[in-house]
Order: C-alpha cells, then sequence, then structure tokens
C-alpha cells in the first residue's frame, strides 16, 4: 500500500482522514503539536523545518500523497498564529515535500473552507501569496479580526493551489483542495464557546441547507476521493462539502 504524511492528524477532520488511510492498508506519518508521530509547533519556521526534514528522513522513498490538514479556528488569538498555521505552514510544508510527491506521482489535498469566499482583508491575502510572514502578520494582527484572518488564510491557500496546480502537475502532481463548512470538531466546538463569536457560528450552524452539521468522516470521504486515481483527472479543483452553504450564499458563482 502506499505512504502518506498530514499535519493536524490528531483531532477532528485530520484524525478521520488518517483513520480511514490507516483502514485501507497505508502508513501515515502524522506532524501535529501533539499525539503525533513527528511533535512540531508549525506556527514557527523552526517546527515548519523540523517536520519537513522529519516527513524526508521517515519518507525517503517517496510520498503517495500528502494532506496539509493542521489548522487554527478564529477563536485563537492573536489572529498571525491563524496566518501562521493555516497558510505558512500548509505552503512551506508542501514544498519542502515536493520531491518526494514527485518520486510517486503524489497527490496533495489542501483544506480550504467555505469561509474563503465571504470576504478577507486583501492586504493580508496578497502578503501571504507573496510569502511575506512578517508583513501578513502584522496586517492580521493590526486588524484584530480572527474570523478575517481565518477566512484570509484559506482564501490565500486557495489562491496558492490554484496558482501552482500547473507547475505541480507537469511534474507529475496533482494539487487540490475541499473545502469544509461548519463540521463538528473540537475546533468548532471552541468557537461556538466563545464569547463573541458563539452565537454567530450557532446561528450559522442553524442555516446548513441540508439541516444538520457535518461530521468529520464527510470531510475524509472527499479528501480519500481527491487523493485517489479515480480523481486522477481532477487538478486545481475545489470541492465544497458545506451541505450546501456556499451554493446557497453564492447561487451565481462556480
Amino acid at each position: 500500500m502506499g505512504t502518506y504524511a498530514m499535519t493536524g492528524g490528531a483531532t477532528g477532520i485530520g484524525a478521520a482522514i488518517q483513520q480511514q488511510l490507516v483502514d485501507e492498508g497505508h502508513r501515515v506519518i502524522v506532524v501535529d503539536i501533539k499525539d503525533a508521530d513527528v511533535v512540531a509547533d508549525l506556527s514557527t519556521r523552526q517546527g515548519r523545518e523540523y517536520a519537513v526534514e522529519e516527513l524526508r528522513s521517515r519518507a525517503a522513498d517517496g510520498l503517495d500523497g500528502y494532506i496539509p490538514c493542521a489548522g487554527l479556528g478564529p477563536s485563537v488569538t492573536p489572529a498571525s498564529l491563524i496566518t501562521q498555521v493555516n497558510y505558512f505552514a500548509a505552503v512551506e510544508t508542501i514544498e519542502g515535500v515536493k520531491d518526494l510527491l514527485i518520486k510517486k506521482g503524489g497527490s496533495v489535498v489542501v483544506i480550504s473552507s467555505n469561509s474563503a469566499p465571504m470576504g478577507a482583508d486583501p492586504d493580508s491575502v496578497e502578503a501571504c501569496l507573496q510569502h511575506d510572514e512578517v508583513k501578513a502578520c502584522a496586517i492580521v494582527d493590526q486588524l484584530g479580526e480572527p474570523q478575517n484572518a481565518y477566512g484570509g488564510s484559506k482564501l490565500a491557500l486557495t489562491r496558492w493551489m490554484r496558482r501552482n496546480s500547473t507547475a505541480y502537475a507537469a511534474s507529475g502532481v496533482r494539487l487540490n483542495a475541499v473545502a469544509p463548512g461548519i463540521v463538528r470538531t473540537p475546533l468548532t466546538d471552541k468557537v461556538m464557546a466563545d464569547k463573541a463569536l458563539g452565537q454567530v457560528m450557532k446561528d450559522f450552524a442553524d442555516t446548513v441547507p441540508v439541516g444538520s452539521l457535518g461530521e468529520p468522516e464527510q470531510i475524509a470521504d472527499a479528501v480519500m476521493f481527491m487523493l485517489s486515481d479515480k480523481a486522477s483527472f481532477m487538478c486545481g479543483s475545489v470541492i465544497f462539502v458545506d451541505g450546501g452553504h456556499d451554493a446557497m450564499l453564492r447561487p451565481d458563482d462556480f
């Protein structure tokens, strides 16, 4: 079977993805801040470099797939932590294992969000895409709006994926994204318990068109499909797995 690596596999969506890969008989190397094969703080440059070094050592023969799933929600402060983990950690670790993916013609699935199209500060997004971490973090901290930082980090990550999918495809590596909506995870529970954001999140949850919150396994199902040969003609695609929220909010955009 294959060898896969991922970040953020300890809880929530990441844990569900890890379990499905293991159930299919794959070897999975997990990077997380705790309870992982590789323990690293991905909010720091040193932590990302260490994570990449460990992945390169443990998967020297190549990777069949990589899922940068580690992420922080809008209840986190300072807001710059969200940008550091959701965007910079994802991009830097993808780039760091690119040659391992080329060895096996592997696939990358990034975790976007249906929050990505909902509005974000354009300057912070552009700073991310210019890979100016200092500037991007300064902007989001000055704004002091964690939800804006969250949506911006996911928008920047999705744009990075789209902009780089052609070059990666030329090397035999497919880049795609899955964009979850509101899903029952520890991250969501933390936001719902937040005094400033909790009621807004609960009200948003009540508007999911299919009538319920998502489950981590439902997101993992989509990720597994995107990783597989069944999605071999999909490249640079974004699949919304959000119970219909994106279609409800942006019916004419696709």
